[in-house]
């Protein structure tokens, strides 16, 4: 069994905690908890309170804000998590691979750098964010205010190196390997990668949802934009776009996407939906590099005729994605939502599935499109 690379999946369903039971609702109860506290317990009125204010946590252990206090939380998280599925699933060269990728991404780029940053005045600087995930990273004034080489990186990134990325290698290289939301949930998430939707109505509301958001971050980094250089001459347009009241773009944009659907929503839900709530439904970023992905040369390989309709693929897809489906039709596929994990071929008892970057790309719809069988399970 640990040959195959599937020790851990017999007691899946098995433990409370990992199957939406009474330990599961605490520990959804707690981090939403957490995380309506860091974002808005100022508004709450809660931060008067010194034991509910992470500002005085953080200053007590040395770190100059919450958010750097949030940052080794998170970073810790990532550590622990990743330890607990390398044990289980470290036998696989490219999980150990990625998931110490991960690791090394979060405690340098997303903890280490911007911390030491902070320290010399230099502001915080998330590397490891690219637009529009990090959506604001656009806007003049803050090019204006980061060091020259980082905007070129701000940039560059965003506008050359994602979508090259995403075109040899899918969307994989950023969801799976480099992004902190990622990170987190391929490690500290994994335990509950097994309870995400793989119905067809989830599936729809996805596509929905994410493309819808992606509009919006487009936009409203426009807006900003054209806000930074016509903003004095259209008052009216400036006091929507970024004037400071709860309902304009930008702080609104925050509150819900930044705060709510990314973090009280999007990991607060570990433990009932799944660990890529966020990266499946809002992530703006997943959502652009899937369209990338879909004309690129990613996809995952499928071996004819092997088959055996275990469903192991399509249980541990953190994406819902029912790659069963695929399998039983012998087609090898591309889908926008797919992160490239690796979960369903390391999963898989006979070597059916494959990750692999091809020069020429087969032409696939999606499977509900040409009448192929939906698993929903």
């Amino acid at each position: 069994m640990d040959l195959q690379g599937q020790n851990g999946l017999d007691n899946t369903f098995r433990e409370s905690w990992r199957n939406r039971g009474v330990v599961a609702w605490v520990v959804a109860g707690t981090l939403i908890s957490f995380y309506t506290l860091l974002y808005f317990g100022g508004d709450l009125g809660l931060n008067d309170v010194p034991a509910l204010n992470f500002d005085v946590w953080a200053q007590a252990i040395g770190l100059p804000s919450r958010w750097h206090l949030y940052g080794l939380l998170y970073t810790v998280g990532v550590v622990g998590g990743g330890v607990y599925y390398l044990r289980k699933h470290g036998n696989s060269r490219y999980n150990k691979y990625r998931i110490a990728v991960n690791v090394a991404v979060q405690v340098l780029l997303a903890f280490t750098l911007p911390l030491v940053m902070a320290l010399f005045g230099q502001g915080s600087y998330y590397f490891s964010y690219l637009w529009p995930l990090a959506w604001y990273d656009f806007h003049p004034g803050h090019l204006a205010s980061i060091p020259a080489a980082v905007a070129v990186w701000t940039l560059g990134g965003a506008l050359v190196l994602a979508p090259l990325m995403a075109y040899r290698y899918g969307k994989r290289w950023y969801c799976s390997w480099v992004c902190g939301c990622g990170g987190l949930a391929n490690t500290f998430g994994d335990p509950w990668r097994h309870l995400t939707a793989t119905s067809t109505k989830s599936w729809k509301f996805e596509k929905v949802a994410v493309h819808t958001v992606m509009f919006i971050a487009i936009g409203s980094t426009f807006a900003l934009f054209l806000d930074a250089f016509a903003g004095d001459r259209l008052p009216a347009f400036h006091r929507i776009v970024d004037g400071g009241q709860w309902w304009s773009v930008k702080r609104l944009y925050g509150y819900v996407v930044g705060s709510i659907l990314a973090g009280v929503i999007g990991t607060g839900l570990y433990p009932l939906l799944g660990p890529r709530v966020w990266c499946r439904n809002f992530c703006p970023m997943a959502a652009l590099l899937g369209l990338q992905q879909k004309l690129g040369r990613f996809q995952i390989t499928v071996k004819p005729d092997m088959c055996i309709s275990c469903g192991n693929c399509t249980t541990y897809c953190e994406m819902g994605i029912d790659v069963r489906s695929y399998a039983q039709s012998n087609e090898s596929f591309t889908r926008s939502a797919c992160v490239g994990c690796g979960m369903c071929a390391h999963v898989c008892p006979r070597g059916v599935l494959r990750l692999e970057n091809l020069t020429r790309k087969r032409n696939q719809g999606d499977k509900a499109r040409q009448g192929l069988p939906v698993v929903n399970l």
